[in-house]
């Protein structure tokens, strides 16, 4: 693991021509925020470093892309169990896989890398990941190091490659899962999942409410990802009967059919219920929100978790988001909706033992506090020297 510490900070000469290419892929909105969440904590460690996110599937066939997208988005909605088996027998599929994508979307991946002339390349999904391993495996010439941010709290086979310099992982126990593997220790580093550095402030809580004209009551903030994959409105109608003490904040991302069912639904027309779409402002709303009900990816876990809320998790997708919620689950951070039990004992918590909650997200945030918020930088930038 990164020591936690003082920030690295490396001389503005030995780094002003250094660039730094992070590669992800829309499947998810999760795995372009962590891109991000890095590029920006390596500008705040050394303002001149240069750093490039790119979607690269989208990027080099924008035509093609969001097609492709959209079919696997329909396709998690719709038969949930598909992609579970998928994630269950990933080896099987990710030579062909790879092998497939690289022919459709990557075979000017070469020419974005020789132009843009990175001294690092660092991978948040797996599949430019695969790209990339592919062609250092076929051009010997290609020497430039690479590294991969394993988003999840599990370790499938298609994120391991030979040509990996270095894997960043969240946990102890996903770096034991890939020295299962044969990956040797010295390129495995746990450093958690890069979160923006938004997400480990603490800004005033009163500014913030007055911003989303919220009250200072019990809060519930309720999340569906970037895609607003917010399909069990059992849930939802559940947190709505008790609006009358507690107030819920749907977050509702980029589904504005859903914005719009909710807004017509007079369940949803309170006081109390805010109805909110896309925003990039969820630090904010989780420093307000006493509870998360979300689903479990691994970019919305440790955004929570940074923030020390406790989360409820519904309908996890079979396969890293099981597994997502299993971790935080024994972690102590959250907990499955199993039933509506679930649900009413929380807001009963809330509105009975309101100090008591308060007070065990203190603790939290007290034992996340050792965890230093820019490792995955500073592990980076540990490589460029």
């Amino acid at each position: 693991m990164v020591k936690p510490g003082k920030p690295l900070r490396i001389g503005e000469s030995k780094l002003q021509k250094k660039r730094i290419l992070i590669l992800s892929e829309g499947f998810g909105a999760g795995h372009t925020q962590a891109a991000y969440a890095l590029s920006s904590s390596l500008r705040q460690l050394s303002p001149n470093l240069q750093t490039k996110v790119l979607e690269l599937g989208n990027f080099l066939n924008p035509k093609m892309a969001p097609i492709i997208l959209s079919a696997y988005r329909k396709t998690v909605t719709t038969q949930p169990k598909l992609m579970g088996y998928v994630y269950r027998h990933q080896k099987s599929f990710n030579r062909l896989t790879t092998l497939a994508l690289h022919r459709i979307f990557y075979t000017h991946t070469k020419n974005v890398v020789m132009q843009l002339k990175p001294d690092v390349i660092v991978c948040t999904h797996f599949i430019p990941g695969a790209v990339v391993s592919r062609l250092k495996r076929l051009d010997p010439t290609l020497k430039v190091p690479l590294v991969t941010v394993i988003t999840d709290y599990d370790a499938h086979a298609s994120w391991i490659s030979p040509e990996v310099d270095r894997y960043l992982v969240s946990t102890p126990e996903v770096k034991s899962k890939l020295r299962i593997r044969n990956i040797p220790a010295a390129k495995i580093q746990v450093t958690g999942i890069p979160v923006h550095p938004n997400f480990w402030q603490h800004p005033g809580k009163q500014e913030i409410r007055q911003q989303f004209n919220l009250k200072d009551i019990p809060t519930v903030l309720v999340m569906g990802g970037g895609w607003g994959i917010m399909n069990d409105q059992v849930v939802n109608a559940c947190l709505a009967d008790w609006r009358e003490k507690i107030q819920i904040v749907f977050c509702l991302g980029n589904n504005d059919k859903l914005l719009c069912e909710m807004k017509e639904d007079p369940r949803y027309n309170h006081p109390n219920i805010s109805l909110i779409g896309f925003t990039r402002e969820i630090d904010k709303l989780m420093e307000v929100s006493d509870l998360l009900v979300t689903k479990p990816g691994g970019m919305t876990c440790s955004e929570g978790l940074a923030k020390g809320i406790p989360m409820l998790f519904y309908n996890p997708l079979p396969g890293q988001e099981e597994e997502n919620c299993r971790y935080f689950t024994a972690a102590g951070f959250g907990e499955p909706i199993e039933s509506l039990d679930v649900v009413v004992m929380w807001m009963e918590r809330l509105i009975n033992n309101y100090e008591d909650v308060q007070n065990k997200r203190k603790l939290h945030l007290e034992e996340i506090a050792r965890h230093h918020p820019l490792q995955c930088a500073q592990s980076i930038i540990e490589l460029l020297e």
